[in-house]
């Protein structure tokens, strides 16, 4: 029970005297409750769940490391591979320039390109490029996310409630989450797309593992 303590208080106005006469001034003693005021302590409900929070922006390249290598350039009137003409064109070509880029090797028009040709640009690529990848521009986003995913430390997840961040300022495309996906499961208690304060449930470990 909150104790009550004798407030005493002196008001300046008329009142009535022990003698019963008007006095000029009384004192009153009240009892006032003496409440105490105590904030609940502030609980972050988020971080108590015990969710681990992946952010696959951190994975997604810079749009200019980003390269489509087109051998049509280099075809005799942008149709016909030569091979003699060819390989001169290739020698002559500044591959300093691919330094530090991931590379999409492929060809924007019709022609018949031998498989050789595409193994002779990918070595002169090879020694400069991070990457080079038989496929479109467009498809190239996606495998190298995928290769950069593949190397989390796995480790760090076993046996943990993720959580694949759904919301930022940087939009991440499906690829990731599905390969995200694919490498997390094996090893987390469950998955889950979204925020900590808001998921979507994507799998849970059963039980009986």
């Amino acid at each position: 029970m909150v104790p009550y303590s004798p407030i005493e208080k002196t008001y300046p106005r008329q009142g009535i005297g022990a003698n019963g006469k008007l006095a000029k001034a009384c004192t009153f003693v009240l009892m006032a409750k003496e409440t105490e005021i105590t904030e609940a302590p502030f609980r972050n409900k988020v971080a108590e769940s015990g969710l681990l929070t992946l952010d696959l922006a951190a994975y997604i390249p810079q749009k200019e490391s980003l390269v489509f290598f087109d051998l049509k350039p280099f075809l005799f009137r942008e149709m016909i591979l030569r091979e003699k003409d060819f390989r001169a064109a290739l020698l002559e070509q500044n591959w300093e320039l691919f330094a530090g880029k991931h590379i999409a090797l492929g060809c924007s028009v019709d022609a018949v390109i031998p498989v050789w040709a595409y193994m002779l640009c990918s070595s002169y690529l090879q020694p400069h490029a991070v990457s080079v990848h038989f496929c479109s521009l467009a498809a190239l986003e996606g495998i190298v996310i995928g290769e950069a995913i593949s190397k989390i430390n796995l480790a760090e997840f076993e046996g943990q409630r993720v959580v694949l961040k759904g919301c930022g300022d940087v939009a991440v495309p499906a690829p990731a989450y599905v390969a995200a996906t694919s490498i997390l499961r094996p090893v987390v208690k469950s998955l889950m797309y979204g925020e900590p304060c808001s998921t979507v449930p994507v799998y849970k470990q059963s039980s009986k593992r």
